[in-house]
């Protein structure tokens, strides 16, 4: 959450463990906000003792407990907890265009630990802030390419909150997280894109031994290059893009520290 996130999580101090709070704390698991993606919105850790640090129980009287959230990993001093992960699948689950139809909770643990080390970096290379007009447009055309907004008629207001309510989030708390989204990604494009430059020579090859054995499978006659040039040098983009951030987030991983807590396992 790094870029508007602060309000909404806390550092871990001295060994990673939570201070003792009362059980009247636990209403604020219901009024807490989640602020934005990158890493996903924290909601205020609830405060637990060095042995309730991976179970995250409160006792709220003798003979009864209350689970209130769990230590999930500790990414160099931020912390991801369960609940992170649960808003994570949430959140990928009100996505247009979806890579998979499910992830797996180990892959989500991951891309979080990712994105909490992206944005500590983003945090450090403040960009400028993304304007309302920009995340209205891309909001408005979210709205009409998720398929199951049809059935919500998302085109309204009314529908719009009851589709993002049915899956767990305010309207305010969505446009976070998605202004945190989209300002992630123009981290980092301007980190890794502007430098690099994709030869004609590449262009055609991907077109000759990618597209044209595509198009030759499917019986479709294929588009001429000059038409989908464009098109073919933004894959290729994306693709650099891609295998420079995987290798700066190694190089992040490395340099820092990142550990899962295990199930049962106690934080020292």
């Amino acid at each position: 959450m790094g870029l508007m996130a602060q309000s909404t999580r806390r550092r871990l101090k001295g060994a990673a463990a939570f201070l003792a709070i009362s059980v009247a704390m636990s209403v604020l698991m219901t009024e807490r906000v989640w602020a934005c993606q990158a890493v996903p919105a924290k909601a205020a850790p609830q405060a637990k003792t060095t042995s309730q640090a991976s179970g995250a129980v409160t006792n709220a009287g003798p003979e009864l407990g209350v689970v209130l959230d769990r230590l999930i990993a500790v990414v160099n001093e931020d912390v991801i907890l369960e609940s992170d992960v649960d808003e994570e699948r949430r959140f990928e689950e009100v996505q247009p265009y979806r890579s998979a139809p499910v992830f797996s909770r180990e892959k989500i643990i991951e891309r979080l630990i990712d994105r909490t080390l992206i944005l500590q970096q983003a945090a450090l290379e403040p960009e400028d802030a993304i304007p309302d007009r920009d995340l209205d447009a891309q909001l408005a055309t979210l709205r009409k390419d998720i398929p199951a907004c049809k059935q919500y008629h998302c085109e309204s207001d009314d529908g719009w909150k009851k589709y993002l309510g049915d899956h767990g989030f305010t309207e305010k708390e969505f446009r976070a997280r998605w202004k945190q989204r989209m300002q992630l990604l123009k981290f980092i494009e301007v980190r890794f894109r502007n430098g690099i430059n994709v030869k004609d020579s590449e262009i055609q090859e991907y077109y000759e031994k990618t597209m044209l054995p595509e198009y030759a499978k499917r019986n479709v006659t294929p588009p001429k290059l000059e038409t989908i040039q464009k098109r073919i040098e933004e894959v290729l983009l994306q693709q650099e893009v891609g295998a420079l951030l995987q290798d700066w987030l190694k190089s992040l991983r490395a340099q820092g520290s990142v550990r899962i807590i295990m199930p049962g396992e106690v934080t020292p």
